[in-house]
């Protein structure tokens, strides 16, 4: 849309000759000595000594240049002022104030006699990018950034450690892989916190409904504005619910690549301030120890990873970073069979948004106890590996006999009681406790004719009003098939010919790697949760879900449509039954009739079979070319199941296999004569 401002006259662009009679031509060196000597001299690669040029020319001191190398690599963006205010904005809070964490840091490392660099690879909100085409970069980019990280990393080859310091969706996946990737290097993991819960408002996830609610006369032009504007209460951090952000934060922690009692800490307070001095400790503590993160982030760690996200009912999206992670370093990535062993053995234990039964915001869970409070009970349950090392140096066992008797728990978890007026075992429970509150287990797997290769729902997100007392969920209605998410918003907001009402199965097809690259479907999944009657309707997508969904909402169904899953082939109308038994942790997602007309499983399997595609179906008209790449090489290399990660062997294996098919289609092809042209 034009700018209606005056439009700046050409000779503001063109330059003056004021400041050129300022500019110097030469400047004074940097005083002082390099210390070398001979064998360095000899010995030492020419790039190496360049860089102690380097280090000086930058205003180091020559005196000081023989300390320990680190790198902190984070996601900073935006410019603040010395006084926090935006001089550019970043995009998204969760990487505005990181810069805080990476001066702690680095001021620590400086003072303990080592030489800090710091680098940067700034990360996308995927709040901002829900709804618009800016979502078909949001998976991709993890891929790009954690490459772009490790590059960096492997371009300070003096360097003796590394620190990665992220916060959010993409992010901070982004920034495990980069260390997951570092094997031979120590590394730790800073998460970046959470933003504070504002007083008398509503919170950043609820706020993403508020077109919806308007849409439907649920609120007034004033209460949005109201409500969007006091949404944060805190100017850093990654959003207050339990969504991609704050999972990936956790997991962080559970994998041992961050510290103890450091994932969810409130941004910009005194505690999260901490955590960048005593990451900076452990990082020399870690290299004087000759720990690396291969030693750490092992097979036993995932498999811990795995069972504190159960027993946090995090989100879905770390079905897809988890096995990333242990491809990085080079394990073997869980399966969905591991899943649903890790989801059986445990309850979720944690009661926080979005899953309820109250939802509790992320800093109130930190101060409850977080992941470690989180790991003792499952140590107690004989389901944790506590022999894994963490970034302490340490193992868990030792971490949590800490934990348990430390003055920094009980300080945490009066704060909460004495501040907020809750308690903290209602917040993280008793596996006994979270029965009884009728907490179940979080993921479960459906299958059946519409997902042949699987399907993912996050169970503890369903209202419990629509949960028969057997604990089953059970949906049958008829199908609404879109194949543009914008149409499908509309829908929900009542506009169109024909709204989406109570009773229906939305169908989102061409939203997985190849027709979107695998967007994020939050807005409609969130306008669902805030409408009265939104609990009584299900979406079934190709696509994937925001940590924040919640509701009767099955993604990641398996073969996406685009590349001939049956999902494809539904039509609108058509009956969908959808059943997911919470207890036993199995579900699934099928046609059972069409035209009026009930299909058993022979007759709805013929009809997909003989059906052509939706004529609607085509990949996105502005799906970027550089997100087709992705969706191609991370199909090669196991797709959505195997984390959308890239194998380089898998994809040079299948580039191989094709340049010889083809080879050998051009040898058997006569030759053709060639005539000579005008010289």
């Amino acid at each position: 849309m034009p700018s209606t401002a005056p439009v700046p006259p050409i000779e503001s662009t063109f330059g003056s000759a004021e400041p050129l009679s300022k500019s110097r031509l030469a400047g004074e060196g940097p005083p002082g000595r390099l210390p070398l000597t001979p064998d360095m001299l000899r010995q030492e690669p020419s790039g190496n000594l360049f860089g102690l040029t380097q280090n000086v020319g930058m205003g180091w001191s020559a005196g000081a240049l023989e300390g320990a190398q680190y790198l902190i690599v984070s996601t900073l963006g935006g410019l603040r002022a010395e006084d926090g205010s935006p001089i550019a904005l970043g995009y998204h809070t969760g990487h505005w104030e990181i810069g805080l964490l990476v001066r702690e840091a680095a001021e620590t490392l400086r003072a303990n006699g080592a030489i800090p660099f710091a680098a940067y690879c700034s990360d996308p909100c995927d709040g901002r990018t829900q709804g618009t085409t800016g979502m078909f970069d949001s998976l991709a980019y993890r891929n790009d950034a954690a490459i772009v990280m490790r590059r960096l990393i492997r371009s300070l080859p003096t360097a003796s450690g590394v620190m990665g310091i992220a916060t959010c969706d993409k992010g901070l996946p982004a920034t495990m892989l980069a260390l997951a990737g570092t094997k031979h290097l120590p590394g730790v993991v800073v998460p970046g916190g959470v933003t504070l819960p504002a007083q008398g408002a509503e919170d950043a996830g609820q706020i993403q409904s508020l077109g919806a609610r308007f849409t439907h006369d649920l609120i007034s032009l004033d209460y949005a504005a109201t409500m969007g504007c006091r949404a944060c209460g805190s100017a850093g951090g990654g959003c207050q619910f339990l969504g991609t952000a704050a999972t990936s934060q956790v997991v962080a922690e559970a994998l041992g690549l961050a510290l103890p009692h450091s994932a969810l800490a409130p941004s910009g307070e005194a505690v999260w301030f901490e955590l960048g001095r005593r990451s900076a400790v452990a990082l020399q503590r870690l290299h004087a120890l000759g720990l690396t993160i291969g030693a750490i982030l092992t097979s036993g760690a995932v498999a811990n990873a795995m069972l504190v996200h159960a027993a946090f009912g995090g989100s879905t999206n770390l079905l897809l970073h988890i096995p990333a992670n242990a491809h990085a370093a080079g394990l073997t990535r869980p399966t969905v069979d591991d899943w649903i062993r890790v989801n059986r053995a445990t309850p979720r234990l944690v009661d926080a948004l979005p899953n309820g039964p109250r939802g509790h915001a992320t800093a109130q869970v930190f101060m409850a106890g977080g992941v470690p409070e989180v790991m003792l009970h499952l140590r107690r349950m004989g389901l944790l590996n506590g022999k894994a090392l963490t970034a302490t140096g340490d193992t868990i066992d030792t971490t949590l006999d800490w934990w348990e008797q430390s003055e920094r728990r009980g300080a945490a978890r009066a704060r909460l009681s004495a501040a907020a007026a809750i308690d903290p075992d209602a917040v993280i429970m008793s596996p006994d406790a979270a029965r009884t509150a009728g907490l179940t287990s979080t993921v479960v797997f459906p299958m059946g004719n519409l997902a042949p290769q699987g399907s993912v729902i996050k169970s503890t997100a369903l209202d419990p009003s629509v949960i028969d007392a057997d604990g089953v969920y059970r949906h049958r209605g008829p199908a609404r098939v879109f194949t543009d998410e914008r149409d499908a918003i509309r829908a929900v907001k009542g506009e169109g010919a024909r709204p989406v009402r109570e009773g229906d199965v939305i169908v989102l097809i061409g939203t997985g790697p190849a027709g979107t690259g695998m967007q994020e479907t939050a807005q409609i999944t969130t306008a669902l949760r805030y409408l009265p009657w939104g609990k009584h309707v299900a979406l079934i997508t190709d696509g994937r879900f925001s940590g924040f969904s919640s509701g009767a909402c099955v993604g990641h169904i398996g073969p996406e449509a685009l590349h001939g899953g049956p999902l494809g082939r539904l039509r609108d109308d058509d009956e969908i039954e959808i059943v997911i038994d919470r207890r036993t942790l199995s579900g699934s997602v099928n046609l059972v009739g069409s035209d009026g007309h009930a299909l058993d499983t022979a007759a709805a399997d013929a009809l997909l079979a003989r059906r052509d595609v939706h004529p609607g179906l085509t990949p996105h008209e502005q799906l970027p070319a550089d997100t087709r790449l992705w969706a191609a090489l991370q199909r090669v290399s196991g797709g959505t199941w195997g984390g959308c990660v890239y194998d380089v062997d898998r994809i040079v294996a299948a580039l191989d296999e094709h340049a010889a098919t083809t080879q050998g289609h051009e040898d058997a092809m006569p030759a053709k004569k060639v005539t000579k042209g005008p010289v």
